[in-house]
């Protein structure tokens, strides 16, 4: 109650027309690439990608080099699984002492309904179904203007069973006929993907390093059991803002900006954050626990229980594939349940095809010794934009990993499930990716 359901990406237009008419200059499409270092180990800035190189690494004729952008503090900001904040959280040991990062995989897709199907301002979130009961996941639905409806689903990426598919789940939930019923006679207008924080108050990485602070789903603000963080993200670069301010006239470059964690441990943030840090942690053992857990968390304990319930890292959770059950998911009907290939075409996803690869193997060995071997290759099911195909000749060759990078919805789920971590993520050149006008 007395909230409002609008799209995200509106309002960051909006925001974003405010801040440059207050002289903030933005350069969209063009990719912080790499973190520059000043002689001290300190944060100097960041660099901007190259543009216009081939896949083997060549200049091409629209080459443009990159640019330099210095600053006595940079405030990284780049969402959940920032590839830069996960190279500043390893250097200067931020995590030291905190549990591992938790991580859901959320789903989203954008309809406009049948007129007497909608009811503007309805919101409803359901838990569990289609997932079986040891795999954490709910849903959301907000019902706009204009007959749109926002749905999504969340699944947490602890999941355990290799044979799972987020997708597939996803689009099974929506033949549950209490959802089916809004959708029928609709139109399906977007789709999209991205892993969120699900690590909350444990979880929060140590905010600040020489030259620079994480702020936001980089440092991991999510309310989880509300899955909303855009307010909490907010909070933290303003807070940023205010302690950078502060030091402004005496700061030297690398100047760390230690106040920041000091004034948002005293805001509502912090609070907020801690009373809700047991919630997502009750689950690990079940639905059902986890829901008696909450209830007994919010409404008899107010969240100020003596204890903090702990995380495990997400790629640790998967068991051997003939440990657990296949999955029979029934075949998209191409009117409540699509397919990976016609959503991600309606997320506008572009790439540049003859670029350097922006999904990296550690080991190019790994995907068949270890991940088909063991776990029946999980990143063909996890990625929900049909990423990760492995392919076998009709000669009776040996099978092999073909990664489509052109379809990378840049959810980053391949980057966190990697049973051995062995896939990173990198940008791809700059402009490449989805491209959600409402979502």
């Amino acid at each position: 109650h007395k909230n409002y359901i609008i799209s995200l990406a509106n309002l960051c237009r909006w925001l974003a027309e405010q801040a440059e008419a207050l002289g903030v200059e933005i350069f969209p499409g063009f990719p912080a690439n790499e973190i520059l270092y000043n002689d001290d180990g300190s944060v100097k800035g960041v660099a901007t990608q190259d543009m216009g190189i081939d896949k083997d690494g060549n200049k091409k004729d629209s080459f443009e080099p990159g640019i330099n952008l210095l600053g006595k503090v940079t405030v990284f900001a780049e969402g959940c699984r920032g590839h830069l904040g996960k190279q500043l959280i390893k250097k200067f040991e931020l995590d030291k002492g905190k549990d591992p990062q938790q991580y859901g995989i959320g789903f989203k897709e954008i309809w406009e309904i049948d007129e007497k199907n909608h009811e503007e301002g309805l919101v409803m979130h359901t838990a569990g179904w289609p997932l079986d009961n040891n795999t954490y996941g709910g849903s959301f639905m907000y019902h706009a203007e204009n007959k749109q409806v926002f749905l999504g689903y969340v699944i947490g990426l602890d999941y355990k069973n290799p044979h799972l598919s987020p997708f597939e789940e996803f689009q099974r939930f929506k033949t549950h006929p209490e959802v089916r019923n809004v959708f029928e006679g609709g139109r399906r207008v977007s789709y999209g993907a991205r892993a969120l924080n699900e690590g909350g108050f444990q979880s929060v990485p140590k905010l600040t390093f020489p030259g620079g602070c994480l702020v936001g789903c980089t440092a991991g603000f999510l309310n989880v059991p509300k899955i909303k963080g855009t307010h909490t993200a907010m909070k933290s670069g303003m807070t940023a803002a205010e302690a950078i301010f502060d030091s402004l006239e005496t700061m030297q470059p690398g100047h760390e900006p230690a106040s920041y964690a000091d004034k948002l441990q005293k805001s509502w943030l912090w609070a907020e954050l801690y009373k809700v840090r047991n919630i997502r942690p009750g689950f690990a053992r079940g639905l059902w626990l986890g829901l008696a857990y909450a209830a007994i968390d919010t409404y008899m304990l107010f969240g100020r229980a003596p204890w903090t319930l702990r995380h495990h890292a997400d790629h640790l959770a998967l068991r051997k594939a003939h440990e657990m059950p296949k999955i029979d998911y029934p075949k998209p009907d191409g009117v409540i349940s699509f397919d990976r290939n016609s959503s991600v075409f309606l997320s506008g996803t572009n790439h540049e095809e003859n670029q350097p690869a922006h999904l990296t193997l550690k080991d190019n060995s790994v995907p068949i010794t270890h991940n088909l071997a063991l776990y029946d290759s999980p990143e063909q099911r996890y990625c929900p934009a049909g990423v990760y195909e492995i392919v076998r000749n009709d000669d009776g060759s040996e099978p092999k990993l073909q990664i489509n990078a052109q379809n990378c919805v840049h959810c980053k789920t391949c980057d966190i499930k990697d049973p051995t971590q062995n896939i990173v993520w990198v940008s791809p050149e700059g402009g490449g990716g989805p491209n959600y006008p409402n979502m």
